[in-house]
Formats: C-alpha cells, structure tokens, sequence
C-alpha cells in the first residue's frame, strides 16, 4: 500500500511550515520546539515529502521550504529513518524531479544531494542510471531537474564517483554530459559544461580519456548568447590551464584571443571567470612565450578593469566623506590571527631576530568588500604579470598612465593609482627614473577630496616605501611621513585604515631613520586613540607595535613613555579578561615591553599579572571542558598563546628585574602544564617563555629542569616546524646556563637534533639553531 497522508496531521504541518515563516521571534522559538516533537514520529518525514511533491494546491515557497525541513533532517537524522520511510522520500525525489516550478525542481535537487551525500549513493544504486536516463526525456523540465541534481551530485562527491566504490560511473556519466554541450536550451548546455567541469581539477580518467572531445566541444560553445554558458566555458578553459595545459597549447593563440574579449564581456561574473585566466596563465613557465606578443591588447583591458564599478562605489559608500563618528558594525570586524613567537639563538655576535616565517602577502588594498571581483582579480594579474615581465611591462603601461594618473574623473584617477601600486613589485627597477616625479604627485594624492583617492595612494606609496626610505629624507621620506600621519587622523574610517597600515609598512622599512621624528609620531597615534572607532583602533595598536620593533631601544625616553604608556593602560584597564581585544593589545604591549627594557617596569607588575591570570584561567577552563564537555565550553587557548607571548616580551625587555615577578607567581607550574598542551601554537610560545626565562632568571628554571628536559625532548620533533625549533632554541639556552650539569640530560635530546641536522628541506632558522645547540 501506497503511504497516505492522514487529513487532521497534514492540517498540523501546514500550520507548522505557515508559522515559520513569520518574523516574530517567540513564533520561530515555538516553531523549533514544535520540529523536534515531530521528529519523534517517523512519518513526518512523509508529510513533508508529501506537500514538497504532491501537494500542488500549496503555495511554491510553503512547498519548498517543507523541502528544506526535510533536507535538515536528513542532515541530521537519516540514519534513523525506518527503511520504508526512506524508500517513500527516494522514490517520490525521483518521480517528481521534472515538477514545472523551477524552485520546487531546485529543492528536490538538494534533497536528493543531502540523502546521496550521507554515504547513500552506494545503497542507492538506481540514482545515478535513473538520472541519466531522465536527461533524455522530452520534457524540458524533467531533463532540466535532472541535470540541476546531477550537477549538485557532481559538486559534492566528485571523489567519489571517480572512485572503484561506485564502479566508476563517470564511463558512462562525462560521455553522456558531453553529449549536452550542444543542446538547444541555454540552461541545459550550462549544467551540461558545469558538471564537466567538477572533474577537472581531480584529472578524472574518464574525463581524461575523452579530453579532446571535451576542448573541441568547448570551442564550439565560445560564441555562445549565453552568459552563463560563456562563464562555464571560461571556468572550463583556467582550470585545463593548470591541469592539461599540453593540450591548449596548441591552441593557446586563438584560446588568448577568445580570453580578450570574454575578459571585457558585458556580464561582470564572465569577465571576472575570463580574467582568472590572465592570473593563473603567470604561473605556468610558457607564460612570457605565450603572452609577450598580446600585452599591447592585454595591457589596456586589465588596466580598464580596475575601475571601481558603479555598485562598488555604492557598496563603498564612495561619496561618504566623513564617517569617523559611526559606531563600526561587528560584522566588519575580521577575525585576527595571532602570530606566535619563532625565536633564534645569536650568533656571530648578532642580535638573536625574531623568526624568518615570511606573512602571506597582506597588501589587500580594498578589502573590506572582500568579495573577489573584477577589479581585484585585474589588479592582481596586473601585479603577477609584471613580476613575470618586469621592465618590459612598461612600453605598454607608461603611455596609458600619464593619462590616468592627471584624471578630471576622480574614478580613472584612483585606477590610476592602483595600477601603480599593483606593478610596484615587479617593476620597481625601470619605475625609479620616474619616483622623484611620481612619489610627490602621490602625496599630493593623499590629501585628495575623495576617501577612495586618498586611501588608495596610501597604499601605493606604501608598496615604494623601500625607494623612499634609500633617499635623503628630506626629499621623500619627511614628506610621505608628515602627509600619512595627517591621513591617520583624516575623517574617513577606510582612509584611516589605509594610513595607519601604510605607516605600518613604512616603519618596518624605514627603522631607526624614524627616530628623529618619534615625538611627532606619537603625539598622532596616541591622538589616534581617542578617535578611533573599534575596528581601526585594532589596526592602531599594530602600528604601535611595528614602531616599537622598529625603533627599538630609542623609545626608552621619559618624555616618549609619557606619551604613549598612559592610552595603553588606560585601554588595557577598560578590556575584560574575555575580551579579544585583548589579542591585538598584549601583541603590542609585547612589543613596547621589549622596546622599553627598564623603561617598561613601572607598567609591568600589572601587566605581568594579569597574563598570569589568563594563562591560569585558560588552563583551568580546558581541564574543565576535558572531563565534562557537556557541561562546559572549550576555551579559546589564543588567551593563554597571547598571554605567554607578552610574558616573553617582558622577560626579554626587562631582563633580571623580571626575577621578583617570577618568585612571586606559579609561572613555572603552569609552564610546565602549557609545555604539554595538545595544541602546537600553546606549546610553541611555551618554549618561546622558557629560554626567555632562562635568560632572565635562571635560578627560578633550574629546579624544573629535570621535569622540563624530556618534554623538550619529545617536541624535537620536525612535523611541527615551530614548535621544534623553539625547543631546540630553549635547549640551547638551557645549555649555556648549566655548563657540565647538563650531562645527564643530553641523551634526551641529542640523537633528535643529529637526526634533524641530516634531514633534506629543513628550513633555516631550525638547521641554524640545531648547529648552535649541537
């Protein structure tokens, strides 16, 4: 017997899915209690499937969403559907893939994805066979619902259907798509190329085995009216870039020629898959070869591109000028990561720096619409072509520059300046005859009346700040200081951002140059402080930071710490223990501790204290969370990771004086339970502490060294590169505090460090501190 729907309870669900799509808050509470009584009778699941399917007289979104309940169940609970229940949902999937409504064939489409998803394509062997079949149905939408799950399918477990598991359904599955590429509906030749093109990247052999059918067919599509066909087409052809590039090579000349043109289609979200190409092309080594006789047309095109669009300018809100006394909304707030200590041992009588772990490129100009669009994606071909074109770039791009750069159309100026700051790297040699022209106009450009003018210069000048620092500075360097530390107090909150991490970049070139200017510097960022609203406040303590790395013991002035330990203070008093503003805080405070030396031990009982505390409470939390995970959140260790990198930063900056902090707390005890912490970053900054301590105040390590040595030992290990390298650093300044007592300790240690020594590819700074501790 075929399962019926009993009138009285589909009244019940009727209501349910009419309640929850009602916006009051206490109805959607009532709506989620409701669902998990439901979820107790297994035949709920019919119902919904019922109204999603049968139930024509609804209204499509009721019937959709009872879709979505259902594919959240599945989700959730499938494993514990009765077989028969099951079967009913499957059947129904497939019997009603062709519904005339778009919305509804696109639900059972998901549907159908979640249940293959939960490990179901193995005990479902008719799907696959039964949607292929369907695509040869007359009804255009049985053939499209068909293809939209096969697409679905196709992106979720495209693993797995080039696996033996399944019995290698893509023999059948590519020909058969293949096939679709030339179909009279646009939509059908869409789904038909997408779900080709999931096979791509993983080198399916059944795609590999009909590749060439698969190019001439793609060729065939490029005229296509479509747009969307034409995005597939172009998606197609980046990704075959990277995996089958033998076999566009022959073709590379008209295939660049098509990607011309596609990269200045009409539709933005063609032009953007087009201009992938230009991006991933700079990588392959046949790229100069390829390329150099198409940079005349190219050139221009990914210049055009940079233009802010209409709607970025609305998104950016580009005609708001001042907004610096608008509260920041906590979704623009990007999560930060903290960058633990790496730590080397001197030698040769140099100063032990700081590790050589180079950051990702963070020069991201506009990134709070930190969707990828055209205009990134053409700044960032532009930026790796001219590394792979150096000089060579320029015959193309100075000519169009002149025009840009003196713009009436503030719009095509600020292109202009991207288009500068994007060639800095690669271009840098053939673009310093023209800096002692160029850098002036560009600090003229910061005081432009639009904020997108004038925090795009900030970046670009940004990008020369090596060339403007190696000239006299007076010529450059003043300037570009005095105008950027105006644009730290400009009105306009993306132009504040953009300057205080300009003025980042340009401390870290410009060092010990900035010490003449130190008392003017501070007086702006401490003026900072009392303007910034929270997201930029964050980006200011960065710049405090980098100025005290920069400057280094040249802060160590009364006058200077009058300055700036005050706002510090004041802003570390006013932050709860759970506050993760805390992060960017003790980074800096690091930094200045180190900076100040003796000149930080008025501030540092507290200081010192309090990273005790989070050490500790952090400690505790986790020990709490491990025996009763039910009962208690796990916590987040960045606290304790912080906390122990500011501890390092004082016990460095302060020397002996950290001693009385040090005999005072049970610093040691929790050392020795962060050395053992599951996580590597806990216990790399752990090592990071200990060979600082044991520089500052031996006499509190020595009497641990004995539970200490065989936890240093185990982490000797090169699978977590920085956890190994400051154990091998701690070792060492172990070692030169004990002299002859630490013979009985070696053998916990030495056969690791010979055994890293002889490993091939170990990086640097851990082959450099293993020779020394050796």
């Amino acid at each position: 017997m075929e399962w019926q729907p009993d009138e009285q309870g589909l009244q019940q669900v009727l209501q349910l899915l009419k309640d929850s799509q009602s916006p009051d808050t206490a109805t959607q509470r009532a709506v989620q209690e409701k669902l998990e009584q439901l979820n107790q009778f297994p035949d709920f699941n019919n119902y919904l499937i019922f109204v999603l399917t049968s139930l024509k007289s609804e209204d499509e979104p009721t019937r959709s969403l009872s879709g979505l309940i259902l594919k959240n169940n599945v989700k959730a609970h499938y494993q514990n559907f009765p077989p028969n229940v099951a079967d009913f949902i499957k059947r129904e999937c497939l019997n009603n893939i062709g519904d005339p409504s778009p919305l509804i064939r696109a639900t059972i489409g998901i549907l159908i994805t979640t249940i293959a998803s939960k490990g179901e394509l193995q005990t479902w062997p008719e799907l696959l066979p039964q949607l292929c079949n369907l695509l040869n149905s007359e009804d255009y939408n049985t053939c499209e619902g068909s293809f939209g799950a096969l697409q679905k399918i196709c992106e979720d477990s495209s693993e797995l259907l080039d696996s033996d598991a399944l019995n290698r359904p893509l023999n059948i599955m590519i020909p058969k798509f293949l096939q679709f590429f030339k179909h009279c509906s646009p939509k059908i030749r869409s789904h038909a190329i997408a779900c080709v093109n999931q096979f791509i990247i993983g080198r399916a052999q059944a795609l590999m085995d009909n590749i060439d059918t698969f190019i001439e067919s793609l060729f065939a599509l490029a005229g296509d009216e479509d747009s969307e066909v034409r995005k597939n087409v172009c998606r197609a052809l980046v990704m075959l870039l990277e995996v089958r590039i033998d076999r566009l090579i022959p073709h590379m000349h008209s295939i660049i020629q098509y990607m011309l043109q596609r990269t200045q289609d009409p539709d933005e979200n063609v032009a953007l898959e087009a201009c992938e190409f230009w991006l991933t092309l700079a990588e392959q080594p046949i790229c100069k070869e390829a390329l150099s006789g198409h940079l005349v047309q190219l050139i221009p095109i990914l210049v055009n591109g940079m233009k802010y669009s209409e709607i970025d300018i609305i998104l950016l809100k580009g005609d708001v000028e001042e907004d610096e006394t608008i509260p920041d909304s906590e979704q623009d707030i990007k999560p930060r990561f903290h960058k633990s200590r790496t730590v080397t041992l001197q030698h040769e009588g140099g100063e032990g720096e700081e590790g050589e772990d180079i950051d990702e490129d963070e020069d991201d100009d506009d990134d709070t619409l930190s969707d990828w669009n055209l205009r990134k994606c053409s700044a960032a071909a532009l930026d790796v072509l001219a590394n792979v074109f150096r000089e060579e770039l320029l015959p193309h791009l100075l000519p169009l520059l002149k025009g840009l750069l003196f713009h009436p159309d503030w719009v095509i100026k600020e292109s202009g300046i991207l288009v500068l700051g994007a060639i800095a790297e690669g271009c840098m040699q053939g673009m310093v005859p023209y800096l002692p022209e160029l850098i002036p106009h560009l600090i003229q450009c910061l005081c432009d009346k639009k904020a997108l003018v004038r925090s795009i210069a900030c970046w670009t000048l940004s990008r020369y700040a090596h060339w403007v620092v190696s000239q006299p500075p007076d010529a450059h360097l003043k300037p570009l200081m005095t105008e950027l530390l105006k644009r730290i107090l400009d009105g306009n909150k993306r132009v504040q951002e953009a300057a205080c991490s300009a003025f980042a970049t340009l401390e870290e070139e410009a060092c010990t140059e900035l010490v003449p200017y130190l008392s003017f510097i501070l007086d702006t960022l401490v003026f900072a402080f009392g303007k910034y609203q929270h997201k930029n406040l964050l980006i200011l303590y960065d710049a405090i930071g980098t100025l005290a790395d920069s400057v280094g013991h040249h802060l160590n002035q009364p006058e200077y710490i009058q300055k700036l330990m005050p706002p510090l203070i004041a802003k570390w008093n006013e932050l709860k223990d759970e506050d993760k503003d805390l992060f960017p805080l003790l980074e800096c405070l690091s930094s200045v501790a180190t900076a100040l030396q003796s000149g930080f031990l008025p501030y540092c009982e507290p200081v010192y204290q309090r990273c005790v505390t989070l050490v500790q409470k952090t400690l505790a939390q986790a020990m709490m969370y491990s025996q009763q995970p039910d009962q208690y959140e796990a916590p987040d260790k960045d606290f304790m990771i912080v906390a122990l990198d500011l501890l390092s930063g004082l016990a460095e900056g302060l020397g002996g004086h950290v001693d009385t902090l040090v005999a005072r707390s049970n610093i040691m005890t929790l050392l020795f339970q962060c050395m053992q912490d599951t996580m590597p970053e806990v216990r790399q900054s752990s090592f990071a502490l200990l060979g600082d301590l044991t520089k500052a105040c031996f006499p509190h390590v020595k009497p641990c060294i004995a539970e200490f040595m065989p936890i240093l030992g185990t982490n000797l290990n090169p699978e977590f590169i920085s956890v190994c390298n400051n154990a091998t650093w701690a070792i060492g300044e172990i070692c030169m505090q004990m002299g002859v007592e630490m013979q009985p300790y070696i053998a916990m240690v030495l056969n690791q460090l010979v055994e890293i020594i002889n490993r091939p590819n170990t990086p640097k700074t851990l082959l450099e501190n293993t020779g020394i501790n050796l």
